[in-house]
């Protein structure tokens, strides 16, 4: 396919909102391309030239990418700024001045081959990066047509932002090969072990739906780590599961760590499918000398200790060990433990399919010297509704989070949220005692003291799984901390964007100024859950919706990426809990 095709459909694909008709176009751009460029291309749809869980970024700041389309184009700058300044995007300006600027060097292009030449621009490293980088792009500006512009120039400032979400593709997919949702649940399945978009694509595009069983895990492709569902006392759990183990939950960093003993290699992911592998050489070399296997992927809570004490840290203070500079200094003031609770992968064997109690036993004979850097993750056997809460009341007295109870026969099911796996969360009438995990949609300016700040109440929302939508649950206006506030305005700033997202539901009343993409996730406390007409959770024709009452900030979570935030069944079942 020509890069000026991909460029129309990525047009129309801007230009509606419905999700329905956004799945509808991209299954027929799928349609029309071969096994061998389809997953250049859902990388580029994705602003990318490699899969999310990959280091593989642009490094190009807008000044740069500016100064690229003001040489290439030979525009004086006061020119260009005032066109950019009367547009408000820089694609579109990229698109004005080369329809001015139409030269002979203009040609189709292949987007494949605009794809590889992204790649080579996002692969320059070391002294004259910048300039290299400049003159790869300059060469695409120079030949590719005036609307393919507009969209290149987005691609490496991260700002294509097209308004789907992977489950958008999944969904086109399934459309591209049976021309409805039928296989839907399997090309999910199989994502969530995979999740790599465009590998996936070229899979479906070569083998067909019947290669979809056939998916396990990769060693240094992240799985997407399987959830729990609540309850709210030992006595349900016990109905709902029986006989379980249960183990502390602590209050860390949530890590799946992948390695393979014959290169000594080592990577670690995050919640949100981020390599975070420098951030923990500690955690790295206790995996290198304490986990006995040629090959494996584990999972587990990475948490500070007190050096003096040995108690387990707070997540603030262990919060701290993700950082990117200074590291070495951190591992020394807060060293990590690394408890590791479940095993998904090992020499050739998938654990996915394989229940609970096996994989635990395997676990144990791979992780030696244990309660050293590598832990293995306590457990006890229960089948007494009091053991449970007892269990519950230790941990929170130690410092930990609280307990999760697991199905005995159960499997791990990547991305999903079952009874496998079963939080105890005590509740009592309407009241919340569990933080609600939001994304923050949008703020409004601030104004009196707030003015200085920037923002004056920002609009948080719940993620609607379903049908991918981000529905709205509070505004919050007071609560913060002055430096919480000016923390939250710097995380905002390179979220903005001109309109509303396509995948936000929220009531006009509930407008913002300002609209962020979704990335930023925070965890927030209320006193309760009730019911609001200008809310968007759960609301139906002449039925309020679900918001927070009193909600203030817990603190900002960087490990969470915006589909792992609390969802809209979960608060449907907490408001249910409430007593009457």
């Amino acid at each position: 396919m020509k890069f000026s095709q991909l460029a129309l459909y990525i047009k129309q694909i801007e230009e509606v909102s419905s999700r329905l008709e956004i799945t509808r176009l991209l299954a027929q751009l799928f349609q029309n391309l071969s096994a061998a460029e389809i997953d250049k291309v859902v990388y580029l749809l994705q602003g990318r030239v490699a899969p999310q869980y990959t280091k593989l970024e642009f490094g190009m700041a807008e000044k740069s990418v500016i100064k690229t389309i003001v040489t290439t184009f030979q525009l004086e700058p006061n020119l260009f700024y005032k066109q950019y300044k009367k547009l408000g995007d820089l694609g579109e300006t990229a698109e004005f001045f080369k329809n001015q600027s139409r030269s002979f060097e203009e040609r189709e292009m292949e987007a494949s081959e605009v794809f590889v030449i992204l790649k080579q621009l996002a692969q320059i490293e070391g002294e004259g990066a910048q300039k290299n980088k400049q003159s790869l792009l300059a060469q695409l500006l120079q030949q590719l047509n005036p609307l393919s512009c507009r969209f290149l120039v987005r691609i490496p400032l991260g700002v294509l932002r097209l308004g789907f979400s992977d489950m958008t593709v999944l969904d086109a997919y399934s459309w591209m090969l049976k021309g409805d949702k039928s296989i839907r649940a399997a090309v999910e399945k199989a994502y969530h072990v995979r999740p790599d978009l465009g590998w996936l694509g070229k899979v479906l595009k070569e083998k067909g739906d019947s290669a979809l069983k056939n998916i396990t895990p990769q060693l240094f492709t992240p799985i997407i780590m399987m959830r729990a569902e609540r309850l709210s006392s030992g006595q349900e759990i016990i109905d709902q599961i029986g006989e379980c183990a249960v183990e502390p939950k602590y209050d860390g960093f949530r890590l799946q760590a992948h390695y393979q003993k014959k290169s000594g290699t080592v990577k670690l992911y995050s919640r949100n499918l981020e390599e975070v592998s420098p951030m923990y050489p500690d955690i790295i070399e206790g995996i290198k000398k304490q986990i006995a296997a040629d090959k494996i992927i584990i999972e587990g809570e990475a948490v500070g200790i007190d050096q003096k004490t040995g108690r387990f840290l707070p997540f603030q203070e262990t919060v701290s060990r993700k950082r990117k500079y200074n590291i070495s200094e951190k591992v020394k003031e807060i060293p990590l433990r690394f408890f590791v609770f479940e095993l998904l992968y090992a020499d050739g064997v998938s654990y996915l399919e394989i229940d609970f109690k096996t994989r635990r036993q395997k676990l144990q004979q791979f992780v030696k010297n244990n309660n050293n850097i590598i832990c293995l993750t306590p457990e006890t056997l229960v089948d007494n509704p009091a053991k449970i809460e007892q269990l519950f009341d230790e941990a929170i007295e130690v410092g930990l989070e609280g307990i999760l109870a697991k199905k005995l026969d159960g499997i791990y099911q990547p991305g999903a949220r079952g009874w496998n796996w079963i939080k105890f969360k005590r509740s009592y009438s309407a009241k919340i005692n569990d933080t609600i995990d939001c994304l923050v949609m949008g703020y409004d300016l601030g104004k009196g003291k707030r003015t200085g700040f920037g923002i004056g109440a920002f609009l948080v929302g719940i993620y609607d799984e379903k049908n991918s939508q981000y529905l709205t649950v509070a505004k919050i206006g007071t609560g913060l901390t002055d430096e919480e506030w000016k923390q939250l305005k710097v995380k905002s700033k390179k979220l903005r964007v001109k309109s509303k997202p396509k995948q936000y539901q929220v009531d006009r009343a509930m407008y913002c100024d300002v609209w962020l993409e979704p990335k930023l996730v925070v965890e927030i406390r209320a006193d309760e859950i009730t019911r609001s007409p200008v809310h968007t959770a759960g609301k139906i024709t002449n039925q309020a919706g679900y918001a927070l009452r009193f909600p203030r900030l817990e603190r900002f979570r960087r490990d969470k990426g915006p589909t792992d935030i609390t969802t809209l069944k979960e608060v449907i079942s907490i408001y249910s809990l409430r007593k009457p």
